[in-house]
């Protein structure tokens, strides 16, 4: 009887696991359970869709079901939702929710896919029709379609996150007033705020109102439908429609009550090879902890690229494969109107707050030749460990080659190059795609010399 190796959740971390396994081992018998209508699909392009810029759902569906059937003989069930989890019998419960009925499924290896919700903040009338999360492809169609059928004008966007600022910009695309709530000091809290206070700009450039150190207290409607917000500060703002992006929680739990172990963050632990403390199960995607370098320790930071390749990791060890992801450095870059904003590594935040001894510079610079047109300032912030120069971490903002250049920076800190080494980097030159001396290059002297100096 051929081996069964059964993946809950059909999104990124899920069908990279089942089609890695299945190129390994075209004899084991692979299916895999989604409780949404839709496997395979890239949810960082939901902004676009909702702003228009992608047309149509099935766009950001990578493959279907059917594909994943007749194309790799991978047993795919939509609207499938797995209650529980077995490990002494090496079973799971499924529910069936299209017709509610509940039926078990033996396994012989099993990898935990099951990603991530969106928080939902208890706030009085959260509950009203036209307050959205971002999450699944589901809820970019009914953002949509609320759009289309109601044309609302004020927009309240919770949370000043990557996806705070993202559907920002795709509701002023589509002629909305829109204004967002963050609760802290500051925006984007992964980042500092040299890097912040040049978002912030261009949110007030685009017409954006941003109230910062304020929170919502309750949600004003009318016939069902949100009509306004009251905030913490007692200000009351007409809001039409309501973008939650609070963050989100790793949904472990049918993970936790079958007795295998949560990390301190609250997503499952597992080691370099994706296992769990129960041998056979595996876990990946954003359900699950990754290591990162630089802090030398597991976190939970939800990332596509991330999901994929422990997917790929989880589903080449359950077909019997001997692989390992070693971790990650934390990179993320998103788009918000004409900017580019980008980080990898830590912040200077993170490194007074773990107690890092540190240097830390800020420079600006070109992004290509001086005489060629099209280019912009980039803003460079780079942190290095003051006694090794080691580079700790890089943040970057510019409307002009901010992305290619954070990778150089997520790849030295993976290599632990020293800020004197970088400094030394061969890297391309040319007029239309940079200066001769490279924002990275001008960074990393510049480093150099403070941390020389100390």
């Amino acid at each position: 009887m051929a081996e069964r190796l059964v993946v809950i959740g059909g999104v990124a971390a899920g069908m990279s696991a089942a089609s890695r396994a299945r190129r390994l081992r075209p004899d084991m018998e692979i299916t895999v359970f989604e409780k949404s209508g839709f496997v395979s699909y890239g949810s960082c392009g939901l902004p676009y869709f909702i702003s228009g810029i992608i047309k149509a759902p099935e766009n950001l569906v990578v493959y279907d079901a059917k594909f994943f059937k007749e194309k790799r003989n991978i047993d795919v069930f939509v609207h499938h939702e797995v209650l529980k989890i077995f490990p002494a019998k090496r079973t799971i419960l499924v529910k069936n929710l299209e017709n509610g009925k509940e039926f078990e499924v033996g396994y012989d290896k099993l990898v935990i896919a099951t990603g991530a919700r969106a928080v939902k903040p208890n706030i009085k009338g959260i509950e009203l029709k036209g307050i959205f999360t971002v999450r699944f492809l589901e809820d970019g169609i009914k953002i949509k379609e609320f759009i289309s059928e109601n044309s609302p004008r004020k927009a309240l966007i919770v949370g000043a996150g990557y996806i705070g600022m993202e559907m920002a910009e795709a509701l002023v695309s589509l002629g909305m007033d829109v204004t967002i709530v963050e609760q802290m000091p500051n925006i984007l809290g992964t980042m500092d705020e040299e890097i912040n206070e040049i978002v912030e700009q261009e949110l007030q450039r685009n017409g954006v109102k941003l109230l910062k150190s304020v929170s919502v207290n309750e949600f004003i409607g009318e016939n069902g439908y949100v009509k306004k917000s009251v905030l913490s500060n007692g200000q009351v703002i007409d809001a039409e429609l309501v973008v939650v992006g609070a963050g989100i929680k790793p949904n472990s739990e049918i993970a936790k009550e079958a007795g295998i172990e949560i990390g301190k963050t609250g997503a499952i632990a597992v080691n370099q090879r994706m296992e769990t403390n129960i041998p056979g199960i595996y876990s990946a995607g954003d359900c699950a902890e990754v290591y990162h370098l630089v802090l030398n320790r597991p976190v939970y930071i939800p990332l596509g690229t991330t999901a994929n390749k422990q997917g790929k990791i989880a589903g080449e060890n359950a077909a019997g494969g001997n692989a390992v992801f070693k971790g990650i450095v934390g990179t993320a870059v998103f788009k918000v109107f004409d900017l580019e904003v980008a980080r990898t590594g830590i912040s200077e935040k993170q490194a007074k707050s773990e107690g890092f001894d540190y240097v830390a510079t800020l420079i600006e610079h070109g992004s290509r030749a001086h005489y060629y047109p099209g280019g912009s300032k980039i803003r460079v912030k780079l942190i290095a460990d003051r006694k090794t120069g080691r580079l700790l971490g890089a943040e970057m903002v510019g409307k002009d080659g901010v992305a290619k250049r954070i990778d150089v920076f997520a790849t030295a800190i993976h290599a632990k190059l020293s800020v004197d080494e970088i400094s030394d980097l061969d890297l391309s030159y040319a007029p239309p795609f940079a200066p001769v001396w490279d924002p990275i290059l001008i960074a990393a002297n510049d480093l150099e010399k403070k941390i020389k100096r100390n």
